[in-house]
């Protein structure tokens, strides 16, 4: 399985190509902004329309992911669902994938702004996981951050001294490039891990 070895907070992790953060130590998946039923959502609001398996397709990933890691617990870090009635939208064969996921591993899902009701944080020993970054260290989503490296951008971990930010693991999800100030200021100086079919580490901030 593809990933990139980091340690954050004292605790070691790997960035992983689909964008999922594995603990090995804990056999621990963690896993931000799946955003199911957006394209649903969309199209009811009028916007865009997205191809309609988007949500089969990230749930199938996490259920390969999940086996692949042989993870024995996953945090799902907020905006699992696009919106309310985005969860209750969900069609027959994607409510299966969903319910599976939650009966083979135990998840603990936090709430996010799309979906605000629930947990607001949990804790992974001395690391808090939470949806958008606050007091670190934490692990965190939100931004759905994205680098680029040799006109090439991609779905990219954010990594400074007190903050971990995923990028986004839904299909379909956007984001928004590393390089805005709002993610600069936040992260300060560490690295950036691009995903893909070999993540790649790269230098992040001015002063990195």
């Amino acid at each position: 399985m593809n990933g990139y070895p980091i340690t954050f907070a004292g605790r070691n992790f790997i960035a992983l190509a689909s964008g999922a953060l594995s603990c090995p130590d804990d056999h621990t998946l963690i896993v931000a902004d799946l955003h199911l039923g957006k394209s649903e959502r969309m199209a009811r609001r009028g916007g865009a329309l997205l191809p309609p398996f988007e949500t089969r397709d990230t749930l199938t990933r996490l259920t390969e992911l999940a086996q692949a890691t042989k993870a024995c617990q996953i945090f799902l870090l907020g905006d699992v669902f696009d919106d309310d009635r985005a969860r209750e939208s969900l069609d027959r064969s994607d409510m299966v994938l969903w319910q599976n996921i939650l009966t083979a591993t135990p998840c603990t899902i936090l709430a996010g702004n799309h979906d605000p009701d629930g947990q607001a944080e949990a804790m992974l020993g001395n690391i808090t996981l939470r949806h958008i970054a606050g007091a670190g260290p934490d692990i965190s989503g939100h931004y759905h951050p994205k680098a680029r490296l040799n006109n090439i951008t991609r779905p990219a971990f954010l990594i400074g001294k007190s903050h971990l930010i995923l990028p986004a693991f839904g299909t379909f999800t956007g984001g928004l490039l590393a390089t805005a100030p709002v993610l600069t200021d936040l992260v300060g100086p560490g690295i950036a891990i691009l995903t893909g079919p070999r993540p790649i580490a790269i230098p992040y901030g001015q002063t990195a």
